[in-house]
């Protein structure tokens, strides 16, 4: 709930929970066990955004967030929670809310060009290794370099195509390239093919500032992705968030210090974005986080664990939710401590035993306060959700997508000249004209390089191999009469000596008579 300009988020024993608008964009941290509470945490928290005016962006894995855009009911629970907290201005409402969805089914699309992305993210999609990625470096400092655009996946593969072809003629000024690596990012660019991400590399390309929108009164957009499908590919979930928070830092411009934040971005399944991270990538992301705040963003990661974000991440991340995390081993044991150990501790209670003591819809909180210190840890129950908390039907959906101000403005793909159709014509070009004497073109159609240089070698391979074919014969030939004239002459000296020359010599004359 939004009240008294603050974000409140759950009341303690002592007092109320609420993070500052003001210090709202110095990040935070939703972190706990499967069913504890996390996804609640997140919709109170945007909901209460969304009434402090500020837009929030926030992807849904299950499915469960759309009903925010729906009012939500008082049941026995509700109830309950509402008069533990002794809270009695609270109403059921429905939100503003746009749906988007990369594959453009369940909410605007959302369209990105090759050359946007750029190699980084397409490497994190692609799973390339550190050599594969440097040689798609050089593909795309060719293609700027050549005047190729590359809007969507046909335009980088024929531009892989040509550079493999033309290789030799770029290695001495853009290094080397090798086949092998080439031939890798085609074949990952099928498998990402295949998971759809076609639908995202294209035109109209998405432009961020419509996330940063309010209603007439003054309320902001919450923006839900609908990443049911995305999710079930991962790597392309992780990077796609990536490529948006890199989008949103390169065009928001420098702030300072707002009263509150212009835009908060919820990371969920924030785990899934620093898997198999190399240092050199994390490194950008860091900075990004660090420098964000500045630019009036501010970023909230959900993960199960805290120990799920990388330390130079975590050590941004000041306004922190835990729910409860239940540990059985060892190892277990160790991430309850390491999440324990960073709240300032409550004097009334053992904060790692809390954490494991914590049920559903109870958290330890701490934010920051006005001076930007971080509060002491509160043991903490959660506001229920003012929206409603569950699936929407297709109906209510399509309503929803019908009315938003951006219905049409991304829905028809833009198929302009690219790379793949420029490649097409140097390769025509650079075919054989094949005219006749007449000066027209046979009926045949032209062939581009590739196929042209492939059919010369299959030619020169049949001459090559009926040169010889020829060659053999003749030598067999010569072989075979030189045969035939050695038992002639021996035919003919044994015929004389039985014979006696003269017998033979009225022999051969008859014989040459007849």
């Amino acid at each position: 709930m939004y009240t008294n300009d603050k974000i409140l988020i759950g009341k303690s024993e002592e007092r109320e929970l609420c993070i500052l608008p003001k210090m709202a964009n110095r990040h935070g941290l939703i972190t706990g066990a499967s069913g504890s509470g996390k996804t609640i945490t997140l919709k109170v928290m945007a909901e209460s955004f969304s009434d402090a005016g500020v837009p929030v962006f926030l992807a849904d894995v299950k499915g469960d967030l759309a009903g925010t855009a729906l009012a939500g009911e008082l049941n026995e629970n509700i109830e309950k929670r509402l008069n533990k907290l002794a809270i009695t201005d609270f109403t059921c409402k429905n939100f503003p809310v746009r749906f988007w969805d990369l594959y453009g089914a369940d909410g605007h699309p959302i369209r990105a060009t090759i050359d946007s992305v750029g190699p980084d993210v397409l490497s994190m999609m692609l799973g390339l290794s550190e050599t594969q990625e440097g040689n798609l470096d050089i593909v795309f400092e060719i293609a700027k370099d050549e005047g190729l655009e590359l809007i969507n996946l046909a335009d980088l593969r024929s531009t892989l195509q040509y550079v493999s072809e033309n290789r030799t003629k770029y290695i001495a000024k853009y290094g080397n390239i090798t086949t092998q690596s080439l031939g890798v990012i085609q074949r990952s660019l099928l498998a990402l093919q295949k998971q759809g991400a076609d639908h995202f590399f294209g035109k109209p390309m998405l432009d961020v500032k419509d996330f940063f929108a309010q209603t007439d009164d003054q309320r902001g957009v919450i923006n839900i992705l609908h990443a049911v499908k995305l999710f079930q590919s991962p790597d392309l979930y992780a990077s796609f968030l990536l490529w948006l928070l890199n989008t949103l830092f390169a065009t928001s411009p420098e702030v300072g210090d707002l009263d509150k934040p212009k835009m908060v971005f919820f990371f969920d399944e924030a785990h899934l974005l620093f898997n198999g991270m190399p240092s050199y990538r994390l490194k950008r992301i860091v900075q990004v986080v660090k420098l964000i705040r500045s630019r009036g963003i501010g970023l909230y990661f959900i993960s199960q664990k805290p120990t799920d974000i990388p330390d130079d991440v975590l050590a941004q991340l000041s306004n922190r939710v835990q729910h409860a995390l239940r540990a059985y081993t060892p190892s277990e044991l160790k991430v309850v401590k390491v999440a324990a150990d960073t709240f300032r501790a409550n004097k009334a209670f053992d904060t790692a035993t809390a954490i494991s003591e914590l049920g559903t819809g109870e958290a330890l909180v701490s934010f920051l306060d006005e001076k930007g210190t971080p509060e002491i840890v509160e043991r903490t129950t959660i506001l229920p959700p003012q929206s409603n908390m569950g699936t929407i039907n297709d109906g209510t959906r399509q309503r929803v997508i019908n009315n938003s101000p951006l219905c049409g403005k991304y829905d028809e793909t833009v198929d302009s000249e690219s790379a793949h159709e420029k490649i097409a014509k140097l390769q025509t070009h650079d075919a054989p004209t094949g005219q006749d004497s007449a000066g027209t073109s046979p009926a045949e159609p032209q062939l581009s390089k590739a196929e042209t240089k492939q059919q010369q070698a299959i030619q020169r391979e049949q001459e090559r191999l009926a040169a010889k074919k020829a060659a053999e014969a003749e030598k067999q030939k010569q072989k075979y009469q030189k045969r035939a004239e050695k038992y002639a002459d021996r035919f003919v000296g044994n015929f004389i000596g039985k014979l006696g020359t003269k017998v033979a010599d009225k022999i051969f004359k008859k014989i040459l008579k007849s």
